[in-house]
């Protein structure tokens, strides 16, 4: 039992360490996953029989923490526009590993794509149906666009705080205030 646990913890660790490695450098090869896990080439292998086990594992990981996010913002609570301001805040500390995912095109292509990926979308895409239907979001642009501009704009916060162009105090700023002030109705003069 003790074995067990300390297999998960381990596996946990190297999951983290490469989400840490990838979302830097997502070219990054297993002899550089293992040494950033602190483990060798042949321990890293035994875990994951390649890269591409690797990229599913983390897939979980990053579905896991997505989840959580969209559970922790309370999407349901208050105004659509208060929800996403609390989406965003939630997701910014997966936002990297999400940035990595998203450049992971085996992950969204064909009838392997993982259901999670689906629920994440129908539950942002109901936020932003709810704004257009209170009034609050403009309704030209489909809940599934606002969906995935917000998926594109958390790829690009992410990448540009870990390349230091954008501070990270200012990751949450920049995205609320970008995607809603081009999801925000106007009003018709």
């Amino acid at each position: 039992m003790a074995y067990a646990r300390l297999m998960a913890v381990d596996r946990e660790h190297v999951l983290r360490s490469a989400a840490a490695l990838l979302t830097r450098r997502s070219t990054a090869t297993m002899d550089e996953v293992a040494k950033a896990a602190g483990i060798s080439r042949a321990t890293l292998h035994r875990q994951f029989a390649g890269r591409d086990a690797l990229v599913r594992a983390l897939e979980e990981l990053g579905i896991q923490e997505c989840e959580a996010a969209l559970d922790a913002a309370r999407l349901d609570d208050g105004t659509a526009r208060e929800a996403v301001h609390r989406l965003v805040r939630e997701f910014e500390g997966a936002a990297g590993l999400l940035a990595f995912l998203y450049t992971e095109n085996q992950l969204f292509e064909g009838e392997e794509q993982n259901a999670g990926w689906a629920r994440i979308d129908t539950r942002i895409a109901a936020l932003f149906r709810r704004g257009q239907q209170s009034g609050e979001f403009r309704i030209d642009l489909t809940p599934a666009w606002l969906t995935e501009a917000l998926y594109g704009l958390f790829a690009s916060g992410a990448w540009a705080v870990s390349e230091g162009r954008v501070a990270a105090k200012d990751f949450q700023y920049m995205i609320v205030e970008l995607l809603l002030g081009g999801a925000l109705r106007r009003e018709e003069s």
